[in-house]
């Protein structure tokens, strides 16, 4: 294992104290507790929260979301293992304003778990919460059971997303309903080429040869649907774009986001080929693209590789995701379309 860190054991705490000191301005710890991050951006008291949570080792998946916006606070745990419901419950307490607090987290069972644990904590303060679970990767699951699929870089979307909602004092179950449907019109799919190395273990999470892509796995190192030979950049943008179609078929005249996602190895330069490939495919079927996401949304480690995602837009959604975004990671200003 070659990493620039200390010891393996302190890498989590100390990519907090960094977060803190580099944008201390715009984000804090609760009480201290360098697991549970909170917007320091100021917000209107009647505004419905909006939490998240999950392992580390994404960024800038989950904390790096935390700002004007998109999302009030985010509980995080170890790398690739999920925060305690004791820390999500006291999250979800500070975030609450009056108005009930959104849970908007990707579909893995110890987050689901933990967070339907602290729902039922903060009950008994009298603070209503409801739950939205993001669930786009086609490839985890097949259509037929679709529930079981996992959460990967189109929660990025559900954050920008419901956090406008929630900006304009919509009441929770709007913005509950609003994410929902951020998601079910949200899918993406992923490819990789190496592994990555969680500083606590020190070995690959699987290993690939040099001549070949896994197809479909998950940011967590979850093996993928098939291992082929290397593909050309445009081999990959057919192989995802089709999948995911294959599974939200789009018609002419539709308008979509994309994100082509860095898994945390990937030179924007080839991302930007992929990008090249999609965007012309999506045009030969009469499939405009607005507001393009392309760098990285959410990573795993040092892995090389990509995620495509598709979210296919309404009005609504459209101009919720131009409604302006500020975190330490993130801001679309310079993504919003010249008029």
């Amino acid at each position: 294992m070659k990493k620039i860190i200390n010891k393996p054991e302190n890498f989590v705490d100390e990519v907090m104290e960094g977060i803190i000191l580099a944008y201390g301005d715009k984000v804090k710890f609760l009480n201290g507790d360098k697991r549970i991050l909170l917007s320091n951006y100021p917000a209107k008291e009647g505004k419905v929260g909006i939490v998240t949570g999950g392992g580390s080792g994404h960024l800038p998946v989950f904390l790096g979301y935390v700002g004007q916006g998109m999302l009030d606070g985010c509980a995080i745990g170890n790398v690739f293992a999920s925060p305690s419901s004791q820390k999500m419950a006291d999250m979800i307490r500070a975030c609450d304003r009056g108005s009930g607090v959104l849970c908007l987290y990707g579909n893995y069972g110890g987050d689901n778990m933990n967070f339907d644990m602290a729902c039922e904590m903060v009950e008994f303060d009298g603070i209503e919460t409801r739950t939205v679970r993001v669930k786009d990767d086609v490839a985890s699951s097949p259509k037929e059971t679709a529930d079981k699929r996992r959460g990967v870089a189109g929660m990025v979307y559900a954050f920008k997303i419901a956090g406008a909602a929630a900006e304009r004092m919509m009441t929770l179950d709007e913005v509950a309903a609003i994410a929902q449907k951020t998601v079910d019109n949200t899918r993406s799919m992923g490819v990789a080429l190496s592994a990555c190395i969680v500083p606590e273990v020190g070995k690959p999470t699987f290993s690939i040869n040099e001549d070949e892509i896994e197809i479909g796995m998950g940011i967590h190192g979850e093996k993928g649907i098939e291992v082929r030979k290397m593909m050309t950049a445009d081999e990959i943008a057919q192989t995802l774009l089709d999948r995911i179609l294959e599974d939200m078929p789009l018609n002419s005249g539709d308008e979509v986001s994309v994100m082509v996602n860095g898994l945390g190895g990937t030179p924007l330069e080839e991302l930007l080929i992929v990008y090249r490939k999609v965007h012309m495919m999506l045009a030969e079927k009469g499939i405009s693209v607005y507001m393009p996401h392309i760098g990285e949304f959410a990573t795993s480690m040092e892995m090389a590789g990509l995620s495509l995602t598709i979210l296919k837009l309404d009005e609504q959604l459209k101009e919720l995701l131009t409604s302006p975004a500020n975190t330490p990671f993130y801001t679309n200003a310079n993504k919003i379309p010249l008029k």
